[in-house]
């Protein structure tokens, strides 16, 4: 399979970022898991939320068209009952098949002063064509509580926007996950000058690909690696 992470510069023009991460996703192989930086098409852009919700609304049936073929996944901003929402989206198969708002909202940033937490309960591990898929989002990453939610995922999904001051943290915390889990990781973060890049996909044996320099990075990977690790070291996880 070809697990693949994009590392894409999110500007002003909010159009323009959707149109690059079109482009981009048209250009990787079919049959691919693609992972996007969180908010990528607006980045925290608290003074123009209203336009954020704008280009989701246009973004969401052209990524349902790509999906046709390949697996996208990103957060999107969306308002509900007047407050706004940090939304991952599954893309499969021309629809949306899963979303999670983001429960742990990032306090260094005023976050939870502009967004509303997501539910718990929807951190869960689901199921693509056979896979057993989980997602985090950024902050997400540093809860010991939410990682046993998904202990057994056999591909964990991580976009970010995640700072350069704690890049050392950001990559040793998906290969963490990666090692603990015994999984794929594909960790997608921002490459805007002020986040760490580092992003990656990292293999149940914890060998890293990344690449700070490129904006699309792929990898395809042996998915009988999940179980001959899970056999090979044995720590509680199914086979």
């Amino acid at each position: 399979m070809n697990l693949v992470t994009l590392q894409t510069i999110t500007t002003n023009d909010f159009d323009k970022n959707l149109s690059t991460l079109l482009k981009l996703i048209e250009q990787v192989d079919e049959n691919s898991f693609i992972v996007a930086p969180e908010l990528c098409l607006n980045g925290y852009a608290y003074d123009r939320l209203d336009e954020s919700v704008e280009i989701t609304n246009k973004a969401i049936p052209l990524l349902q068209e790509l999906s046709a073929t390949k697996t996208i996944t990103l957060t999107l901003t969306q308002k509900k009952d007047d407050k706004h929402i940090n939304t991952l989206h599954i893309f499969h198969k021309g629809k949306i098949i899963h979303t999670q708002s983001k429960v742990e909202l990032f306090v260094l940033n005023d976050e939870r002063k502009y967004f509303t937490a997501g539910q718990e309960e929807d951190i869960k591990i689901i199921e693509i064509d056979g896979l057993k898929i989980a997602c985090l989002i950024c902050f997400e990453l540093r809860f010991i509580d939410l990682w046993k939610k998904i202990q057994g995922a056999d591909i964990v999904l991580i976009p970010a926007m995640w700072g350069k001051l704690r890049k050392e943290n950001f990559e040793t915390l998906t290969r963490g996950l990666a090692v603990m889990n015994q999984c794929f990781v594909i960790a997608s973060d921002s490459a805007n000058n002020d986040m760490a890049k580092s992003s990656g996909i990292i293999t149940p044996f914890g060998e890293e690909y990344r690449d700070d320099n490129k904006i699309v990075l792929g990898k395809n990977v042996d998915l009988s690696e999940i179980k001959k690790m899970r056999r090979y070291m044995r720590v509680g996880i199914n086979p």
